[in-house]
């Protein structure tokens, strides 16, 4: 079941620093609004490393594409037209 996140305004965020980081902990994320849009989340440190540790490294990035030994490609046998020079 995922928490709905709850939306601070900047100058609050700032001024109660202290319970947001509490609230990210208890009652999930926390979005940071600025000017009416979202521009920060603010998680607990179990759900951020839950996050990071599901990010595949690079290398297992490449080796995650498509596999080219089921890749065939049909074609066509036609060579063009004959231009006379």
């Amino acid at each position: 079941m995922t928490k709905q996140s709850v939306q601070w305004q900047v100058q609050t965020a700032k001024t109660r620093f202290s319970e947001l980081i509490e609230r990210a902990r208890s009652e999930g994320p926390q979005t940071i609004t600025w000017h009416g849009r979202e521009r920060a989340v603010i998680l607990s440190i179990e759900e951020y490393r839950a996050l990071a540790s599901q990010r595949p490294d690079f290398k297992a990035h490449l080796l995650g594409g498509p596999k080219v030994e089921d890749f065939s490609v049909e074609r066509d046998q036609d060579t063009g037209r004959t231009i006379e020079l």
